[in-house]
């Protein structure tokens, strides 16, 4: 039974140097449209809601299997395997906690074994997506995901890199900036650098271990 919750978003955190609907959009056709809506969310000139319509879009008529062997190739940090075992290992759920479609979380989750994920939905039918949006999320209903799972907060930790995870970096008792950008560093309680996501494994150990 765990007694702690570790939260990971996956855009810019486990996912480096570009995300995930920007390596979907490359091979779809739609990249330079969906990073200026990336671009835009990021400087708060659209919300995540405006963004997901857009990026949904490109998604039409495409299938599912065709999507999740694309996201088989994301490029991802080190370590994401041995730090989701340490987490399990010593009694921390690991979860995602994330603006990235579900068919993310899914491939992740089943990757390297994250507990739960949550994210905005993509409508498909008959097994190809129809470029709408099934279930919106924005970065509170990321904040509201992970406090759903029933930890109380002091025994939560998040680890991100932006704008998304600053309501969820408010919300827990420990929160780790990992390679992240100055308003996520800003509001973190502790800033984690590098390629290696095995990194942020001591200041678990000591934060959540002190509880």
């Amino acid at each position: 039974m765990a007694d702690g919750l570790v939260c990971f978003d996956v855009d810019g955190t486990l996912v480096p140097g570009t995300s995930s609907c920007a390596w979907v959009a490359a091979a779809l056709g739609h990249e330079a449209e969906l990073v200026a809506a990336e671009a835009a969310y990021v400087a708060g000139r659209m919300t995540n809601q405006e963004a997901s319509v857009i990026d949904a879009r490109g998604w039409a008529g495409h299938t599912e299997a065709e999507i999740s062997a694309r996201l088989e190739t994301l490029p991802l940090v080190d370590g994401i395997a041995e730090t989701v075992a340490w987490c399990q290992d010593h009694g921390l759920r690991p979860i995602l906690t994330t603006l990235a479609w579900t068919p993310v979380g899914r491939v992740l989750a089943g990757r390297f074994g994250f507990a739960a994920y949550c994210g905005p939905v993509p409508e498909a039918e008959g097994g190809r997506y129809t470029g709408r949006v099934a279930e919106h999320l924005d970065e509170y209903g990321k904040r509201d995901f992970a406090l759903s799972q029933g930890f109380a907060p002091q025994r939560c930790a998040a680890v991100g890199d932006s704008r998304s995870d600053l309501p969820l970096f408010a919300a827990v008792g420990t929160s780790i900036g990992f390679n992240a950008a100055p308003a996520a560093r800003a509001a973190a309680t502790h800033v984690v650098d590098g390629p290696d996501l095995r990194a942020i494994i001591p200041v678990l150990g000591a934060q959540l271990s002190s509880v």
